[in-house]
């Protein structure tokens, strides 16, 4: 059998009317209140206010999209969130380019922080007031859609439950359909019944007025499908097939389709390219070339106190593994006496008489790794991801550790969501690699740049007040 050409898009573009009402309305709440303020203490718009408008917006129309700002969120809270992280980027995108411009003197620091607050209040309002319109419209005046559910899994019951309460949707959750009838026992959703079984689908359709089916098997199940879309082909009724993919672990999976086949990513870099990849990189390296300003005493000091506290170079450069296996230098100053090379890299452990004096300072407070800051200019690093593990440590653990190498995924960091949960320094334990090795693969499927700023932020508290340390 060939497959025909297709000429329809099969994942459609979900922009909605509602949607783009809420852009322009956040346009003109963002416009609007810089204008008022800046008529308020100055008495015109200056020229520098409206460039900054016009980049504000664009960077909007990105960052929002990422963010997902005006998705269909069932309640108010949940877009209130997906905006205050989105508008928290674009006023640090913004400062970040006035930084690197040498313009924020011409800005008054009182405008931006009233705009920045008010603009962020009206642009909440916005999400209330048409999340209510919404709803008087859905109660009132949209006609609701019938629908089952086939399957009785995890994912059957997620979907069943999603669908019932969510206002964005016309769909009517009226019960599930079994496909094994033993799997009854299994549901335990209240207010959506077992209707019956696959063997009286077609009579259940007609009984319900159904016009919309979920289908939603376990992965052993996907089989059946073929044989429920045949007999479902003449009805009236939308069939919608949702794969259980999550029986694999996922890393940062997503849709997406090419000439009209579907293709449903398990595993892949949230980095690659794009927007995200942008935003990335020009916090990185702005952060990296501003903390290198902030701390030159600091490396000045280091540098010469390790110099001075045994024989050998200031910096210790040592070959990672870095993003999908490329292999660099990471910086570090010395912290242990010259010694012969080994075969297997021994991570430092308490009490470890290959380091000096100077060595076990700068390695319980994490000054040694201040060089790394040049790792991440040249682009081998990032400010936050997994730690970059030696090349033996790489080949021991990785037999050892299920999905160890999926940390390469993204570049190596400086400091990581492990780093703050207390996995810092010796994993002396198969079981406090696993753990670190499901921090790092956490902070991959969840990336977002908000998340980067939490962690630098609780980097610091967590030198202090996790127990586990670098020796």
């Amino acid at each position: 059998m060939t497959i025909a050409t297709r000429r329809r898009r099969l994942l459609q573009n979900h922009d909605t009317l509602v949607q783009w009402v809420q852009h322009i309305l956040n346009a003109l709440v963002v416009v609007g209140t810089l204008v008022m303020f800046a008529y308020w203490r100055d008495g015109e718009v200056g020229p520098q206010y409206r460039s900054m408008l016009v980049f504000a917006v664009l960077v909007m129309l990105i960052t929002y999209h990422i963010f997902g700002v005006h998705r269909k969120f069932e309640n108010s809270l949940g877009g209130i969130q997906h905006l205050a992280r989105a508008w928290g980027v674009v006023i640090i995108i913004l400062a970040w380019v006035a930084f690197l411009t040498k313009t924020s003197e011409q800005y008054s620091r009182q405008i931006i922080v009233y705009w920045a607050i008010w603009a962020f209040i009206g642009q909440a309002a916005v999400q209330l007031v048409v999340l209510k319109v919404y709803r008087i419209y859905s109660t009132k005046f949209r006609e609701r859609v019938p629908a089952v559910v086939v399957g009785t899994g995890s994912v059957a019951k997620h979907l069943a439950k999603s669908i019932s309460k969510n206002i964005w949707l016309r769909d009517q959750m009226v019960g599930a359909v079994a496909i094994d009838m033993d799997t009854e026992v299994d549901w335990s959703i209240e207010d959506i019944p077992i209707l019956g079984s696959t063997k009286e689908l077609l009579e259940i359709v007609e009984q319900h007025g159904i016009r919309r089916i979920y289908l939603a098997p376990k992965f052993e199940q996907n089989a059946q499908i073929k044989g429920l879309q045949e007999m479902l082909i003449d009805t009236n009724i939308d069939l919608v097939w949702a794969p259980d993919i999550f029986e694999f672990r996922l890393l940062n999976h997503s849709v997406r389709e090419v000439a009209g086949v579907p293709l449903i990513t398990i595993n892949e870099t949230p980095l690659m390219s794009g927007g995200p990849a942008f935003i990335k990189m020009l916090m990185d390296r702005s952060v990296a070339l501003l903390l290198i300003l902030m701390f030159s005493p600091v490396l000045i000091a280091v540098a010469i106190a390790v110099k001075f506290s045994s024989k050998g170079p200031i910096i210790f450069k040592q070959v990672r593994d870095g993003w999908d296996g490329k292999k660099f230098h990471v910086y570090k100053f010395r912290s242990m006496y010259m010694h012969q090379s080994e075969t297997i890299v021994k991570q430092a452990t308490k009490g470890d008489p290959r380091i000096t004096k100077v060595g076990a300072f700068i390695r319980k407070t994490s000054l040694d790794e201040l060089p790394q800051l040049f790792n991440i200019l040249e682009g081998s690093m990032s400010l936050v991801g997994p730690r970059p593990h030696a090349e033996s440590h790489n080949e021991f653990y990785s037999d050892k550790v299920k999905e160890y190498l999926a940390r390469h995924r993204i570049k190596p960091g400086m400091t990581g969501l492990a780093q703050i949960n207390g996995f810092r320094g010796e994993t002396d334990t198969i079981e406090a690699m696993e753990r670190r090795v499901e921090f790092d693969l956490e902070y991959i499927s969840n990336w977002s740049p908000l998340l980067d700023i939490k962690i630098l932020f609780l980097t610091p508290i967590a030198l202090f007040t996790k127990n586990q340390g670098a020796y």
